[in-house]
């Protein structure tokens, strides 16, 4: 499988000079608006800037260097604390979110799967993000919620063609995601998007941090459900790495500013253990990476009676992708 990797190392072209800095979309009185982690607390960036458009996430990654510039001649001023329930997604609108498949090894064995040659690709909508520490609402229509703990990329310029020994130049930053699954659903018909597309069931945040503050090339990944480990692996483990992910979407789609490219994830997933686990009102369940942060949810109940629901996967099996 090495072939499926690359020697890129981290790039600077988007930052325009490079600089350290972690973005985060915080609901205010105002509506969501984009902060920059200040000297102290959070800062609004439009605010200090003085230029409305800097409120949104969309308009930075779209502007670039300009953009960035403006963010770091805050940066530095001090700004308020906020209560984890003020954390909205750190990729509020993502054009697309071009997901992974079978990353990992152990995750494909441990799925029944062979280890692929050619990566397993698939799509997520906008509306399936969710903020980082937000309830996650387990689908009504399914009864087997499982938890994916992921490293996410947010791409920053885009292109077509990007060979993966610069490919990291067209990174904005990292988030951390949960690629939360309904898996009668991803099982029910050959294709899995209907499984991986409920409406808010991918938290993603809680900081977008740039390329220059972290290597992800080899970073811990830890998923934690109810305070005990599932998922425990390094990003070095991947079978297609980060620059390698960014160079094989290119091959067939523009990356455009604001797409999220999410890189798949380790074995120990719910639908894998003996007797399954599937996420159940009241859990929690946390993901972390290194160097670029913690996501943590509580699953609550999809309020409303969907039992007479014409569309609900019957007989599927339990194991197995």
């Amino acid at each position: 499988m090495s072939a499926l990797r690359s020697r890129a190392e981290p790039g600077q072209a988007w930052l325009a000079g490079g600089w350290q800095v972690r973005l985060a979309t915080l609901v205010t009185d105002r509506g969501p608006r984009l902060h920059v982690r200040g000297g102290a607390g959070y800062l609004d960036i439009a605010e200090a800037a003085g230029d409305a458009r800097l409120a949104s996430l969309g308009y930075v990654l779209r502007a670039g260097a300009p953009a960035m510039d403006a963010i770091r001649a805050v940066q530095a001023d001090e700004g308020d604390e906020f209560e984890a329930g003020s954390f909205g997604p750190a990729v509020p609108a993502p054009g697309r979110i071009l997901c992974l498949g079978l990353n990992y090894e152990d995750h494909a064995l441990e799925g029944g799967r062979a280890v692929p040659t050619w990566p397993d690709a698939f799509v997520r909508g906008a509306d399936s993000v969710l903020g980082p520490y937000a309830d996650l609402v387990k689908p009504a229509l399914t009864d087997r919620f499982d938890y994916e703990g992921e490293l996410g990329v947010v791409i920053g310029a885009g292109g077509r063609y990007l060979d993966a020994d610069k490919a990291l130049d067209a990174v904005a930053g990292y988030v951390v995601l949960n690629d939360a699954s309904a898996r009668d659903w991803q099982r029910a018909g050959s294709q899995w998007t209907a499984g991986k597309n409920f409406e808010g069931s991918m938290p993603i945040g809680p900081e977008l941090v740039t390329t220059d503050e972290v290597d992800v090339s080899d970073l811990a990944l830890t998923t934690v459900l109810n305070g005990e480990v599932m998922q425990s692996a390094r990003t070095s483990q991947m079978i297609v790495d980060v620059p390698s992910a960014i160079e094989f979407f290119s091959s067939f789609t523009r990356l455009r500013p604001g797409d999220v490219i999410a890189t798949g994830t380790p074995a120990g997933v719910g639908f894998a253990r003996q007797p399954p686990v599937w996420l159940q009102p009241g859990d929690v369940i946390e993901v972390t990476v290194e160097g670029v942060g913690t996501i943590s949810n509580r699953v609550v109940a999809e309020e409303g009676d969907r039992s007479d629901w014409r569309w609900r996967p019957r007989n599927v099996r339990e194991s197995g992708l």
